[in-house]
């Protein structure tokens, strides 16, 4: 059969490559733009289907709904120090306990007793009466040595730690200062600033808890690009997916935006949660473009990990190489990213921040636009 009434134009000898002529005006871009939308509702549609993604999604889900009650829980293993309430009762005997038990009961939520009888301390501490027994001695060189003996394990043994290493650290700067004032130090010691009241749920929140709730759909989203492009290759269903009037290129785009798009919408549902249960959100609109920048240049390595590994086992591999290495350059950077999504989260943004986030948005263009050039050369036929 000929069209047109030219027997020298073949219907199948039209070519076919990764990017094949369109057809112009309003009904092609119409059609183009309704084939895009299929792939990607076909992309999205399959999620429900990922048990290991539903699960996910419900953890930061359960997270981000009861922020609240797990950040007292979270703060307590994080600084166990920081549970209110929680009253410790040592005892401390030895031949110098003056220092000791000057900055013990100085502190909150330690008391300290003074046992002149070394073994009524030990008794007292077999008998549940005190929490540990600190034995303060000085050496014959002049150097305080305190012995702590505490309960072998359990959480009551963790908080009891920290409360102590807090206590014994103020006891060693005092002797580090008395002994600088007398000239028995060949250097001085570096002043340290006072120390502040601050909460510790705050500090737990902003640089642990929002970027946690940040990052998570982010390296998802990653994730999911590369199992699905790798099981499309596998299954063949890729080539199927090329149908007129979308290319290999535009098929990649529409899954490839499909697959970015749901960490800012993630973002976005766990920023809304947070403020419902108290967590006040200073820059919600920069935390979203910030999470969609980086969604999108994490995805688009994502992808292009896909569309160049064999298989999947070795893409998943070079994804998460290229993940730790993204972290690791992080790192040298003037901020970390965390720490970006802290300032904007409370509200303290600098000028260094903000240039961080506008070259985030500038470098996933650029990758978005380098893969598309990749794919364009790409031959479909190869994959």
């Amino acid at each position: 059969m000929s069209r047109n009434g030219d027997p020298g134009r073949d219907r199948d000898s039209e070519p076919r490559g990764p990017n094949p002529p369109q057809a112009d005006g309003e009904a092609d871009t119409g059609s183009s733009r309704r084939a895009r939308w299929a792939v990607a509702r076909r992309e999205l549609g399959s999620l429900r289907s990922e048990k290991t993604i539903i699960l996910a999604l419900a953890i930061q889900l359960f997270i981000a709904a009861f922020s609240s009650f797990l950040v007292v829980g979270l703060v307590s293993l994080y600084d166990p120090g920081a549970v209110d309430s929680y009253e410790l009762d040592v005892a401390v005997t030895g031949d110098d306990t003056e220092t000791l038990l000057s900055v013990a009961n100085e502190r909150d939520g330690v008391t300290a007793r003074q046992f002149d009888d070394r073994g009524a301390a030990y008794e007292a501490f077999d008998a549940g009466s005190v929490s540990a027994v600190l034995d303060a001695n000085r050496n014959d060189d002049g150097r305080l040595s305190v012995r702590v003996t505490a309960p072998e394990e359990g959480i009551r043994t963790t908080l009891l730690v920290v409360q102590l290493r807090d206590t014994l650290q103020q006891v060693e700067r005092v002797e580090r200062q008395r002994n600088a004032d007398a000239g028995r130090l060949e250097r001085s010691p570096v002043p340290v600033p006072s120390e502040i009241e601050a909460s510790p749920y705050v500090g737990f929140t902003y640089t642990i808890l929002v970027p946690l709730l940040c990052f998570l759909p982010v390296f998802i989203s990653g994730s999911i690009a590369v199992d699905s492009l790798i099981e499309e290759r596998q299954r063949g269903t890729l080539e199927l997916l090329r149908v007129a009037p979308l290319s290999l290129a535009e098929v990649v785009d529409a899954k490839l935006l499909a697959i970015a798009a749901l960490a800012p919408v993630q973002a976005i549902a766990w920023l809304a949660l947070l403020a419902v249960n108290g967590t006040a959100i200073a820059g919600p609109v920069a935390l979203v473009a910030l999470v969609a920048a980086l969604s999108l240049l994490v995805v688009t390595g994502g992808v292009a990990v896909a569309l160049w590994a064999p298989d999947r086992r070795q893409a998943q591999l070079l994804y998460s190489m290229a993940t730790v290495g993204a972290l690791v350059v992080a790192t040298v950077l003037p901020e970390h990213p965390a720490n970006t999504v802290a300032k904007f989260a409370i509200g303290n943004p600098t000028t260094t921040t903000w240039g961080l986030l506008a070259g985030y948005c500038l470098l996933a263009i650029a990758a978005f636009l380098a893969l598309q050039r990749g794919v364009d050369r790409l031959e479909p036929e190869s994959l």
